[in-house]
């Protein structure tokens, strides 16, 4: 057997697991380079991102409208964002210093120090974009990172099947000349099959989808414009975010008169197909989309609210043969989601997304997961829209996710349980997108079977052994006509 741990020895092999060891970025915005102007990165990348502006705007002098600003070249909305920002104000916002943490792991230090822009701008425009993405990833440390791929969106589509490609209602499936080839690295760039109108009710977008693709606008053809993107795909998953009023049942209403419910699109639809393609269905709840429309430019108008969890309950519990992954936006739901998971083996808990991917949350929110979850959950995903993200998102993880596994390996030392050096790395392992591959690779369909066949030969094993009942006696009626 290894040597056990502990004290500081112990302290500095988990922060060393945590610091060293490959990562899965479960959901992500991210494009290979590739995918040409779909890849967002570079310093105004970075600066312009929607969490900036949005900070960008409690500050900007009161002339400035929104429109105007979103009007200019990104470049001079970057400057915007560096003067009022970096400049006149120290950079202490979570957003502000991940942008500092990208340039200092870039190299650029001497840049940093002296303040200078135009010199960071510079060493952006000589690199290569595709030699800049390895970089990225070998220093944010991961295996694969998973896209969102958005078949509703003709731009996204474009970059995998020809735009005026058609569906065949019969095979289900584009014709092989109209799918373009892919030749990004597929064991880096994972792909996400994106359905949010399905959620949100919106048969308005399906349905032009459809016509634009041959196909009526029926159900029926819906499954098969979901089953023909997923030919195209391969993807890990079927991916969808709830719009914030969104109800599943019988109080479902649809969104205007002669459309179907989302209840009805997601059971008959959604989910229909992840049962034939033994697909998982991720969810993302808790966003308020458009709250500020002025800031839906930059993506930055969308607010939190707290969710319903009921519905995901009611979803795990009518679909025990699919798997679920969930991650919700208001730091006030996850408590009740840990319950959740305990109760729902087939839902996985995974990330700290958008407006709880800050260092407090992250820490309350992992702490609680351990508690209560174990290593039976993700820790952590990006939700990164540009490419440098993935450097500050995941160094800052790591760093809170090590402090927090910390705190338990301590209390399991107090009490003179051995941990190991193979014991840190596993459950490092599992916290870092091991338990995300585990849960994809079961199989609730087979694990049902198995569990109706047991109860079906313990309940014959109990009748061996039960007396056999007399024979029923006849009714006093009975006896009566007999007479």
């Amino acid at each position: 057997l290894s040597e056990s741990l502990h004290g500081s020895q112990l302290q500095a092999a988990v922060r060393m697991a945590v610091a060293t060891s490959p990562a899965i970025d479960v959901h992500t915005h991210l494009f290979p380079q590739q995918h040409g102007g779909l890849l967002l990165w570079g310093i105004d990348e970075l600066l312009t991102y929607h969490y900036l502006v949005s900070e960008f705007f409690m500050v900007a002098p009161a002339s400035l409208r929104h429109a105007d600003f979103f009007a200019l070249p990104k470049s001079k909305q970057a400057d915007l964002v560096w003067k009022h920002l970096f400049l006149e104000r120290s950079p202490i916002s979570e957003a502000q210093l991940g942008v500092l943490t990208c340039l200092r792991k870039f190299g650029l230090g001497e840049h940093l120090l002296q303040k200078d822009l135009a010199a960071i701008r510079a060493w952006f425009e000589k690199q290569n974009s595709l030699e800049h993405t390895d970089r990225v990833f070998e220093l944010a440390g991961l295996r694969y990172v998973v896209m969102t791929n958005v078949p509703f969106d003709q731009r996204e589509a474009d970059t995998w099947v020809r735009p005026t490609a058609q569906i065949d209602a019969n095979t289900h499936c584009f014709e092989e000349t109209d799918v373009l080839e892919q030749t990004f690295c597929s064991k880096r760039f994972k792909t996400a099959l994106r359905c949010d109108p399905i959620l949100k009710g919106d048969w308005g977008t399906i349905s032009a989808c459809l016509v634009a693709r041959g196909l009526p606008d029926t159900l029926d053809s819906a499954r098969t414009f979901l089953r023909a993107w997923a030919k195209v795909y391969s993807p890990e998953y079927i991916f969808a975010s709830t719009p914030a009023d969104f109800v599943y049942g019988s109080a479902d209403v649809p969104r205007q008169p002669g459309w179907p419910t989302a209840t009805t699109m997601i059971d008959e639809v959604m989910l229909q197909v992840a049962k034939e393609l033994g697909l998982p269905v991720a969810l993302k709840l808790g966003a308020k989309r458009g709250m500020n429309e002025a800031l839906n430019p930059c993506g930055g108008g969308d607010g939190v609210c707290i969710s319903d969890v009921g519905p995901l309950e009611e979803i795990c519990r009518s679909n025990p043969t699919v798997k679920f992954l969930a991650t919700f936006l208001s730091r006030v739901n996850q408590h009740e989601v840990c319950v959740l998971a305990q109760k729902f083996r087939n839902l996985h808990i995974y990330g700290c997304w958008w407006y709880c991917n800050n260092p407090s949350i992250i820490e309350e929110i992992t702490r609680m997961r351990l508690e209560m979850m174990h290593t039976a959950f993700t820790a952590q995903h990006s939700d990164s829209r540009v490419l440098d993200q993935l450097v500050y998102k995941w160094s800052h993880s790591r760093r809170i996710i090590g402090d927090s596994l910390c705190r338990q390996y301590a209390l399991l030392d107090e009490v003179g349980w051995a941990i190991t050096q193979e014991d840190v790395q596993r459950d490092v392992w599992r916290l870092l997108g091991g338990s995300y591959e585990e849960f994809l690779a079961r199989d609730f369909t087979t694990e049902a079977t198995d569990v109706k066949e047991a109860m079906q030969g313990a309940i014959s094993e109990v009748k061996e052994f039960m007396p056999v009942p007399p024979p029923p006696q006849p009714s006093s009626a009975t006896m009566c006509q007999s007479w």
